[in-house]
């Protein structure tokens, strides 16, 4: 499908093609690589003009290998590129092991010239530990929110699809690159172009920067109920000091015993074990995404002592937390859901 001739003409006339070089770390995922490529050929393909091009990059310039097993030919190595490029860093699976020093060095020097620079997934992992994000407004996916916390303090890490603060760009991973890209389209050729290009891709609901990845709360747990729903997301926002089922209760004006049985009727547990789970859920990442002593995570997550934080993973997920961090190599790797 192409543009009326007129819309395609105007394009092609303020069309100088605008250049991104793809940064493919070691075990990138492929979903937010393609969903940040596949936008910007088609929207070539529809005006009939050579709008946006591209290159591959990666430490040692021949092959990158993505979490799927798949390989890229590589156009380049940690080379210079030019100001006006658009530099986007392809994250995945132990992205931490992947950010060498010569990928930070690299980041740094591009973005002392100028250079836009962005993460897509746990890409934004490797510019926040090159600095580049200090004081900016980011997003990560989900998963790996609470490690990044812990480990980027200065970074403004929001719940976004994407943001766009500035020269430094990030998004959440999944198919959240196409919504970054459509915006990057609309911003340069309009929305016509845009919209045309989603259509194609077959993509019916264009998020913005203001969309939050995460389904809600309702989703998520597949019961509608106002009260259930609000309990829940009080509980997610009080993990380092939990609230007391009763002090739960009267928030939402009803009795312990009535949120004990609305918690039996929808979950199937008590609400004690629900908060339990959410808790040991956010120890998990953090041991598995950070280097934080096992204490420090216990506090991090509720737990008063060591020793009742133990005993409570151990019977949620058959093993101790220093053996869990002993399997993932000491908190060196960032994991990814998807």
């Amino acid at each position: 499908m192409l543009l009326p001739a007129k819309k395609a003409q105007q394009i092609a006339k303020n069309a100088a093609p605008r250049r991104f070089v793809f940064l493919l770390l070691d075990r990138f995922t492929m979903l937010p690589f393609a969903g940040a490529i596949e936008p910007l050929r088609v929207a070539n393909r529809i005006s009939g003009e050579t709008l946006y091009v591209w290159k591959l990059a990666g430490e040692g310039g021949d092959t990158a290998t993505c979490s799927n097993g798949a390989s890229f030919k590589l156009d380049m190595g940690l080379d210079e590129i030019d100001r006006e490029d658009t530099l986007l860093v392809c994250g995945g699976i132990d992205v931490q092991k992947a950010t060498t020093k010569g990928v930070l060095n690299w980041l740094r020097r591009e973005a002392r010239r100028g250079v836009t620079v962005g993460g897509l997934c746990t890409g934004a992992y490797a510019v926040a530990k090159a600095g580049l994000l200090d004081g900016k407004k980011a997003t990560i996916h989900w998963e790996n929110q609470d490690g990044f916390l812990e480990e980027f303090e200065d970074v403004k890490l929001t719940k976004s699809v994407f943001v766009m603060d500035g020269n430094r760009w990030s998004t959440a991973g999944g198919t959240s690159s196409i919504d970054l890209m459509l915006k990057v389209i609309a911003a340069d050729h309009g929305e016509d172009l845009a919209n045309t290009v989603a259509d194609q891709l077959i993509y019916s609901s264009i998020r913005t920067d203001q969309d939050t990845q995460r389904l809600s709360i309702p989703t998520r747990i597949g019961v509608r109920h106002p009260k259930l729903s609000q309990v829940i997301q009080m509980m997610e926002g009080n993990i380092e000091d939990p609230m007391s089922p009763a002090d739960l209760a009267e928030e939402v004006g009803m009795s312990t015993r009535q949120l004990e049985r609305l918690f039996r009727r929808y979950l199937n547990r008590s609400p004690k074990r629900y908060y339990m789970e959410l808790r040991l859920q956010k120890a998990r990442n953090l041991l598995m995404q950070t280097d934080m002593s096992v204490i420090n995570v216990a506090l991090a997550c509720g737990f008063a002592s060591p020793s009742h934080f133990s005993k409570c993973y151990r019977a949620h997920y058959n093993t101790t937390p220093y053996r869990e961090r002993g399997t993932q190599g000491g908190g060196t790797g960032v994991r990814l859901s998807i």
